[in-house]
């Protein structure tokens, strides 16, 4: 009885390369949202030339103020008619 009994591992494919690259993408993606979400909880301290740069750059701190466009959805508020 005890020989009928086949305790033997499964035989079990090798894996294809598709497989192997979906498998090895799949890591690859994982540790670079790692990378990403580290990135985000950890505050980078910002260099010195970064912080107080000695020149202005006239570009950057010149800058005209936003106007406001009306919107194509909104509609012109009606004035109220005037009573006689």
């Amino acid at each position: 009885m005890a020989s009928d009994l086949d305790f033997s591992p499964p035989e079990v494919p090798e894996p294809t390369f598709l497989e192997n690259l979906l498998r090895y993408g799949l890591f690859l993606g994982a540790i670079f949202q790692l990378i990403c979400v580290l990135a985000i909880i950890v505050p980078v301290p910002k260099s010195y030339e970064e912080a107080e740069p000695s020149e202005p750059r006239s570009a950057e701190v010149t800058r005209k103020p936003k106007t406001t466009v009306p919107s194509v959805n909104k509609r012109p508020k009606k004035e109220p008619k005037k009573k006689r």
